[in-house]
């Protein structure tokens, strides 16, 4: 059949990876946009982001951004990842039917 790449199991396989990495990447792109200080040690802070700033929060809610939308890009390649593991099992069901 053209176009099928994968087996039914690991195209189930990537639905469910996927939507994991939606919901757990969604969540850490919303907490990083909201400045979460729990998250504070995963956010990229060299010395040099801090001493010559006269603002460093700012600084430092921009790197929180910056991570958060590198979140946010992560969770939809998972949704690209995720619709092509939902296709790869409508192929594996019309090859099913096709073969019975």
């Amino acid at each position: 059949m053209r176009g099928l790449i994968c087996g039914p199991k690991l195209a189930a396989c990537g639905i469910v990876l996927s939507m994991w990495g939606v919901i757990m990447l969604g969540m850490l792109g919303i907490f990083f946009t909201t400045h979460s200080a729990v998250l504070i040690e995963d956010v990229p802070l060299k010395d040099e982001d801090l001493t010559p700033d006269p603002n460093p929060p700012q600084r430092i809610y921009e790197l929180y951004n910056k991570v958060g939308y590198n979140c946010f890009i992560a969770a939809a390649i998972y949704i690209l990842f995720g619709a092509f593991s939902c296709c790869q099992m409508k192929l594996n069901k019309q090859k099913e039917y096709l073969v019975h």
